[in-house]
């Protein structure tokens, strides 16, 4: 299996060998389109006023003048009418030619090679070394006619320069090759480093540390991972703490309901006792039963098991409902009860809200003062706003911004059977998160509290 590395170096060098044959392409392209016919021209020019000159000057001798002319940097052919040819400066390469095209000179016109060639790379024809790859002019000497064959010498003229532009081509792409086996390691090592990281997190170890200085896509990849794996510490401490809150909450009335039962078993106790420590046992199971079910409950909303039944109910007429449910409880503890409930019509699952007026309600009755006051008000501005207000004992300030954490309880001095699981306001909060809406709480302590539901409208 190929690694990051290999492929990222792979694609590089593809990139390359592509790009340096796109090149190639469009510059053929632009030779033959632009620089073609202006090179052909230039050396048509030279031919033309190499003959002018010869003309003007006939009395020179022929192979003396072309020789000079050679050495200035030209291969030139000279043929007679008899089709006898020679050479002067460098050879050509390739010597093959048509005797037409030498006839067509002799009889006065004039051979365009350069533009009558045809090769599969046309910027390479401007290189080509050939008979072909020339001007044909006529020339006249001593009355008769000549065909004059010239192109410019390259190897003498730029020969250098195409050396030089070779190397410098060559040593390009080896550095390049080069810097990219050598900068691709850069741009994996953070990935090796992200691999290394989550194999971390997968062995349970969440202090990991990332470069997350940088200003790119790595970076941001960095500090995205650095923040994932900060959360998934905090889930795991609140799971752990989760696991230890539910031991603890069902070690304990196990641990009384045991001893109870041990004392009764073993004839321990009288009669009056047997009695007391039986109801003791009975509100411990009550207890276990209602941390079960609250323990489900929140499970539930967790997943978000199956989905929730919204329907269209008088939201008004459930708060009565709560409160004759617990009349019983605010009527021992000689509570008043003043309502102001709109006629407000939601949408929502009816099971789940009613949960949360519940616990809402029982906490005001549990923690609120005998002959206290509990009010309840329900009104729609843009949303629909519930509060449930008391004159209870009130929750600390320090305590407010942990009230809605599970098995967090804000009344650690009261007796277990009062203070109650921890769980519901953890669950009054998800239920109404499901439904889009917000709980606040506002509290002064020894004077009351208040909690606010905002619910969308219809």
């Amino acid at each position: 299996m190929k690694t990051l590395y290999i492929r990222i170096v792979i694609t590089f060098i593809l990139i390359s060998i592509i790009s340096s044959i796109l090149a190639l392409a469009f510059s053929n392209v632009y030779y033959f389109e632009k620089l073609r016919g202006y090179n052909e021209q230039k050396i048509l020019k030279i031919g033309k006023e190499i003959r002018a000159l010869y003309e003007q000057m006939p009395n020179l001798d022929l192979d003396n003048y072309l020789s000079h002319i050679a050495n200035m940097g030209f291969q030139i052919y000279a043929v007679n009418s008899q089709l006898q040819g020679t050479f002067y400066g460098d050879p050509f390469k390739h010597q093959q030619f048509e005797k037409e095209n030498i006839r067509r000179v002799l009889e006065g016109e004039t051979y365009h090679g350069v533009l009558e060639e045809h090769h599969l790379l046309m910027a390479t024809g401007f290189f080509e070394n050939s008979i072909r790859n020339s001007v044909g002019l006529p020339v006249k000497v001593n009355g008769q006619t000549y065909a004059l064959f010239i192109r410019p010498n390259l190897e003498q003229q730029i020969g250098e320069v195409r050396i030089l532009l070779a190397v410098l081509l060559g040593l390009t792409f080896l550095f390049s090759l080069v810097l990219i086996v050598i900068l691709t390691r850069y741009i994996v090592k953070p990935l090796k480093k992200l691999t290394e990281a989550t194999n971390k997190i997968v062995s349970g170890d969440y202090d990991i540390e990332m470069d997350i200085s940088r200003q790119d896509e790595i970076g941001n990849l960095s500090r995205h991972f650095t923040h994932m794996a900060h959360s998934l510490k905090q889930l795991d401490d609140m799971r752990q703490e989760f696991v230890a809150n539910v031991s603890h909450e069902i070690q304990s009335p196990l641990t009384s309901i045991q001893g109870f039962a041990q004392a009764i078993s073993n004839k321990e106790v009288t009669p009056e006792e047997e009695e007391r420590y039986l109801q003791i046992i009975e509100e411990e199971s009550r207890r276990l039963s209602s941390l079960s079910k609250q323990l489900l409950t929140l499970a539930a909303l967790d997943k978000e098991v199956g989905a929730m039944k919204r329907v269209a109910f008088r939201l008004d007429e459930q708060i009565r409902q709560v409160l004759i449910v617990t009349e019983w409880q605010w009527t021992e503890k000689q509570l008043s009860v003043e309502l102001s409930l709109s006629d407000i019509v939601i949408n929502a699952d009816p099971q789940l809200l009613y949960q949360v007026w519940l616990n809402l309600v029982t906490n005001s009755i549990k923690f609120s003062h005998s002959g206290g006051v509990i009010r309840i008000e329900a009104f729609v501005e843009q949303d629909i706003i519930v509060k449930i207000s008391d004159t209870g004992i009130g929750i600390p300030k320090s305590e407010l911004p942990h009230i809605f954490e599970r098995f967090y309880k804000a009344d650690k001095a009261r007796n277990r059977s009062r203070s109650g699981s921890g769980l519901g306001l953890s669950i009054a909060k998800k239920i109404i998160a499901l439904h889009d809406g917000s709980i606040e709480v506002q509290s002064e302590f020894g004077k009351g509290t208040i909690f606010t539901v905002r619910l969308p409208r219809l």
